[in-house]
């Protein structure tokens, strides 16, 4: 792991001597409200009484708010998030401390200086995810081989924008000589760049565990010597014009503080603003400018306005080329959320060029 660029983590929760312990016999509406009074839980005894008790939760605030809308999904996930962040599990020489725990090697890779700690059952639940997603890797449908995400990188589970992407890679006549990808994040749009025979790309990323997964991952590899990467906003030290600059931003305006990951999925107000005029220093006059974004904000009804749109239309550096858009399969049917918007929503590519 480099030790250049501090990766991002689950903090340590801190416990005290009056915690609860909660194991398959204890009765569950009492322990719900310890965790409303905003006390902390220890799950003491197998770790299936730790997923147990989060659907416990889950139940009661079904029971007690609404969770229809895209709006009412946020609270209920908000209300859900705090109460099961005060479920806690401990940690003994980098293992559960708990009966048929998996084995998370993140514990270990994470915090090597220290074995003995606790987290939150969901943290470690979000540990355990990437660790196996890390591990087995997965397979994405526009590239050869598998990527390998690390934990705290944003990475897709719908590829309808990935597609929209190679099929424009492919169409593409320009100069392959550079391109700049803003927020690599696990590296997809620039393998697709570098599988379609670019030259160099030059990635960048504000999460720290971004560019240190991919180093890592690319090692030494004919990859490392063709994407180079900086921890960084926008354009970061790559100061040399380009012809292709590529950016899969936010689709989503923030409503809450961020952290690294969600800057992945929520954009703040000056985030399109400030990469416009960065980017029409970095683009060469003759190069393309390509966005992949979502109509979900305005579908969702979370924001009235589409940023792009607005640059077009008031920004005066850039004019549309060309806007590419599919539309996104329906949502899984296993899954608990009510996503009737999704049958309205789509991807979205647009080619913009200097005005």
């Amino acid at each position: 792991m480099s030790t250049a660029i501090q990766v991002q983590k689950p903090m340590p929760s801190t416990i005290n001597d009056q915690i609860t312990l909660f194991d398959r016999d204890t009765e569950k509406n009492p322990t719900i409200r310890i965790l409303e009074a905003g006390k902390k839980v220890l799950i003491s005894s197998f770790y299936s009484d730790g997923l147990l008790l989060l659907r416990t939760i889950k139940k009661h605030l079904f029971r007690t708010m609404p969770n229809e809308t895209f709006r009412e999904q946020r609270e209920f996930r908000t209300a859900y998030q705090k109460l099961s962040n005060l479920v806690i599990i401990e940690i003994i020489d980098h293992n559960l401390a708990v009966k048929k725990a998996p084995s998370i090697g993140w514990l270990k890779k994470l915090y090597p200086d220290t074995a003995d700690f606790f987290l939150t059952f969901p943290q470690v639940q979000g540990l355990n995810s990437s660790w196996q997603w890390f591990e087995n890797g997965i397979k994405i449908p526009a590239l050869r081989n598998k990527i390998h995400p690390y934990y705290g990188t944003y990475f897709p589970t719908r590829f309808e924008h990935l597609d929209l992407f190679d099929n424009w890679l492919k169409r593409y006549d320009g100069p392959r000589k550079t391109a700049i990808d803003v927020g690599i994040g696990s590296g997809i749009l620039a393998f697709q760049l570098v599988q379609h025979g670019f030259q160099k790309v030059f990635g960048t990323d504000t999460n720290p565990n971004a560019i240190v997964g991919l180093k890592e991952s690319m090692g030494t590899t004919k990859l490392s010597r063709k994407i180079d990467l900086d921890h960084a906003s926008l354009f970061g030290k790559f100061d040399k014009q380009t012809e292709l600059i590529v950016f899969n931003p936010p689709w989503l305006p923030q409503s809450q503080n961020l952290d690294k990951i969600d800057e992945a999925i929520y954009y703040n107000d000056q985030l399109f603003p400030d990469f416009f005029a960065a980017a029409k220093e970095q683009l060469l006059p003759d190069g393309k400018l390509v966005i992949i974004f979502s109509n979900l904000a305005q579908i969702t009804k979370t924001a009235t306005q589409h940023p792009i749109e607005q640059e077009l239309l008031k920004g005066g550096r850039f004019k549309l080329e060309r806007c590419f858009k599919k539309r996104v399969k329906a949502a899984s049917e296993k899954t608990d959320r009510d996503q009737h918007w999704r049958a309205e929503e789509e991807v979205e590519l647009w080619v913009l060029v200097g005005a």
